[in-house]
């Protein structure tokens, strides 16, 4: 209720599949309602409604454009006027741009409205009717841009305190800092080589007074910590004091660097972050005059209203954000959206028939593979048939509840979207963050021709699914659905050159989106080329390796060059070997999966990018796992940790990003099953947690992570933290667990035994002994005959019950013997024994 009471509604069961949800309102305002199903909410929960008191002359309004709305796209609300009497009635809209407004009559007492936004920001709507406005009115309403495009970047600032005592390089990377405040605020800290030598850490103090700096090896404290540091008022970034100058915070013009200035001299330490949204991604470049003051300059591509964030030590500087209009000319960019509902898939069970489809064209079946990973770890080969031309399906029948891991690879290389999440059971969470998509189409493409990818929605739940693709010319869109969770999209456009595709689901860009794609001139005669002796399976870094390619009659030019796992770019030397034939060499200079482009007249030949896996044991993301307390409900102003398991997952490139409300300061350790991750989330809100191992997501990622409680920094855009980490290859060790030995109490000494077998023996005969340790507590009988050439052929102990034993020996060869007789760790008396064979 606006009183923020909370009321229950009287929920009645049609008994039809339907139920009736009936409420009785007791406060006028804006109520929100909440409608969940087995504790999630539902799709559009919570719904926002007005309520009103009869006495405001009957006239009320409602519907969703008095809320929020989309710029560019109509927004509509009702005004109800039953039994209202006579009387005017009048509109106005006013807002960033100037929005046309028509009304339909129903001729039932009430009025459709709808206006059309076309420029972001807030708009008030007045509703008068008999000239007095009617309640609620002005309504304010927040448009936000389709197809809005952020940039961001920070420039860090940090106090820097030197620590006592001496540390080696190695020591730092094993030793992990975290900085509380007088609050009782505590987050990670990083620690640095100081140009002195000493180690330093940096932090960005938020407050006034002693701060407590704990630096632990392996969860102990080092010498003298916790230290202790004084923060003063100058050194507390305060947003207030920044002085920002420059018109191009008012207006700027399209395609050139519009530039202010900010002045941070007397604003103490804090990082700056810079974020600008509107129709087109701006460029922004920083250059910061070592004096305090830094120029930031930005270059959009698209005229319209952009909204500059500008945040110091997380606060918005004042002004901020800025509304700037831009001027000029667009770079004439053309877009095109589909939007299809997606519903949500049956619940899968333990023992059914599970398949999960993709597309695929072009390639042999007899190069995929797929395994599915239980969640209690078992992993077991799953089977793929060929539903239709490059149309694979993966079967399996699940043995328990939970997020399995399938994996998908081709050629041992994981197909654009593996591995996946497949939850068998009730579906834990829903949402954009779980849509999944891969495939040619979101990589490269070609004009005129149908370029596909495929789109996973299963584990997101029901929903909107949105796509849209964006460049110099129009695209043709398809869309086939598959009805398990999964779809074929594919999309052609008439000019080469570069589009964005945009995937949103329920209004929300899913993973990766907005994905750029470039698409290149028609085939023309690249399409002759074909290449031979491609290097199968894995190659070596640092080690030449070469294919080579036929040019079957095409004329023009071969260029070709090698993206490593980090993105590092390196040329390819191509020589001509005769008129047809050319020889391509490439040297990969890390471990992971390579692409090589080749391109003929700036056209990639067929098969291109070529995907070859370098190293041994390339880092696998299937293998990977993250668990910890800092991927479930956290709290505001808390640290919060997770761990990443990389165990057996081989050597790669770790990259965590962390995008939510606020930025984070996070430290990255390594501890003896992975990694650990701290973090400290500063205001309230949904924070996305990705985790990619080799540029691609584990499985949860991104993790969906809700923190609470009151925000400690101003709230604006979404931000953006990251860490990236060489990992190292590392190995669980198998639990061999020794089993504990029962206290035996004994006394050897009262062991006695007998018979010819521990005197003389004969050859090929069973030769015997007693041995009785009634009297000698418990334990365990222990023989061994060793002979001139080593042991003899067998020894046989039969225990006759109450501690008898008769032990039986046979020997090959003659000579001196020794026989050898404990009662546990102790001889018996007269052991060892002499026999002459």
């Amino acid at each position: 209720m606006p009183s923020g009471n909370i009321d229950k509604p009287i929920i009645e069961d049609n008994r039809d599949g339907t139920v009736s949800i009936k409420y009785d309102p007791r406060e006028e305002g804006l109520h929100e309602l909440s409608v969940k199903y087995n504790g999630e909410h539902v799709q559009g929960s919570p719904y926002k409604f007005h309520v009103d008191s009869i006495s405001s002359g009957y006239v009320t309004a409602y519907g969703p454009g008095l809320t929020h709305g989309v710029s560019g796209e109509p927004s509509n609300f009702t005004i109800s006027t039953k039994g209202a009497g006579a009387g005017g009635l009048s509109m106005a809209v006013e807002g960033p741009s100037k929005a046309e407004i028509s009304c339909h009559d129903n001729k039932d007492g009430t009025v459709s409205v709808s206006y059309l936004p076309t420029a972001p920001g807030e708009y008030k709507i007045s509703v008068r009717f008999g000239d007095k406005h009617i309640k609620g009115s002005p309504f304010n309403a927040k448009i936000t841009g389709e197809g809005r495009k952020r940039n961001q970047i920070s420039v860090g600032s940090c106090s820097e305190v030197s620590l006592p005592g001496k540390i080696s390089d190695a020591d730092i990377r094993s030793l992990n800092a975290s900085i509380q405040a007088p609050s009782g605020l505590e987050e990670p800290c990083f620690l640095k080589r100081l140009p002195s030598g000493n180690i330093g850490i940096s932090f960005t103090p938020r407050e006034i007074g002693e701060h407590v700096v704990s630096v632990k090896k392996m969860g102990k404290h080092i010498t003298n910590s916790p230290f202790k540091i004084n923060v003063c008022e100058r050194e507390v970034g305060d947003a207030k004091k920044v002085k920002v100058s420059g018109s191009a915070l008012k207006d700027g013009k399209t395609h050139v660097d519009n530039t202010f200035t900010v002045d941070t001299r007397n604003a103490g330490f804090g990082g700056l972050s810079l974020s600008i949204e509107g129709p087109s991604k701006a460029e922004i470049q920083c250059s910061d005059k070592e004096d305090g003051t830094l120029n930031i300059s930005y270059k959009p591509t698209e005229p319209g209203y952009y909204i500059v964030n500008l945040k110091f030590a997380d606060h918005h500087v004042d002004g901020s954000p800025f509304t700037v209009k831009v001027t000029g000319e667009g770079s004439n960019r053309q877009r095109e959206k589909i939007q299809r509902t997606r519903e949500a898939v049956p619940i899968t069970e333990v023992g059914s028939q599970c398949k999960l489809t993709f597309k695929m064209p072009g390639i042999t079946s007899f190069d995929l593979g797929a395994s599915v990973t239980s969640p209690g770890g078992v992993t077991e080969d799953a089977v793929i048939n060929e539903i239709q031309d490059g149309l694979y399906a993966v079967h399996f029948v699940p043995k328990e509840l939970g997020v399995h891991t399938v994996s998908v690879r081709y050629k041992d290389i994981h197909i654009p979207g593996s591995p996946f999440q497949f939850t068998v059971g009730p579906l834990k969470d829903h949402g954009a963050h779980l849509v999944k998509a891969g495939g040619v189409g979101l990589e490269r493409g070609e004009q005129g021709e149908l370029n596909e990818f495929n789109v996973w929605t299963r584990e997101a739940g029901s929903g909107q699914l949105a796509i849209s693709v964006e460049g110099p010319s129009k695209a043709e869109i398809n869309f086939t659905d598959r009805k398990d969770g999964s779809c074929d999209v594919s999309y052609k456009v008439s000019e080469p050159g570069e589009y964005r595709i945009g995937l949103k689901f329920n209004d929300e860009h899913v993973p990766d989106s907005p994905f750029k794609v470039y698409i290149s001139p028609a085939v023309g005669d690249a399409h002759l080329l074909e290449v031979a002796q491609f290097p199968e399976g894995s190659i070596q870094a640092d080690k030449p390796s070469q294919f080579m390619v036929r040019t079957n009659g095409a004329r023009g030019n071969l260029d070709a060059k090698v993206v490593g796992p980090s993105g590092h770019e390196d040329d390819c030397f191509i020589q001509m070997i005769d008129l047809e034939e050319y020889s391509v060499r490439f040297m990969p200079r890390e471990n992971g999966i390579h692409k090589i482009h080749c391109k003929f007249n700036g056209v990639h030949i067929p098969g291109s990018p070529f995907s070859v896996k370098v190293g041994k044991d390339t880092a696998d993301p299937a293998a990977v796992h993250a668990h910890g307390a800092g991927l479930a409900d956290i709290k505001t102003g808390v640290k919060a940790d997770f761990i990443i398991d990389t165990l057996n997952a081989g050597a790669g490139t770790l990259a965590v990003t962390i995008d939510g409300p606020s930025k984070v300061s996070m430290d990255c350790t390594e501890v003896d099953e992975g990694y650990k991750v701290r973090y400290t989330p500063l205001a309230p809100g949904d924070y996305y947690v990705s985790i990619k191992y080799n540029n691609n997501h584990i499985v949860g990622s991104p993790f969906k992570v809700k923190s609470s409680g009151e925000a400690s920094v101003d709230v604006g855009s979404q931000e953006t933290s990251s860490v990236i980490v060489e990992t190292t290859a590392k190995v669980g060790k198998a639990a061999v667990k020794h089993p504990a030995l029962p206290a035996f109490k004994s006394n050897a000494a009262k062991v006695t035994s007998k018979g010819m077998g521990l005197k003389k023996a004969y050859v090929g005969k069973q030769n015997q002994f007693t041995v009785s340790a009634n009297d000698a507590g418990a334990n365990i009988l222990f023989v061994g005959v060793h002979g001139p050439k080593g042991p003899c052929d067998e020894v046989f102990i039969k225990h006759s019950g109450h501690n008898q034993y008769q032990v039986s020996y046979v020997v090959r060869d003659r000579g001196d013997y020794i026989v050898i007789v404990k009662w546990g760790d102790d001889h018996i008396p007269g052991s060892p024994f002499k026999v002459e064979v």
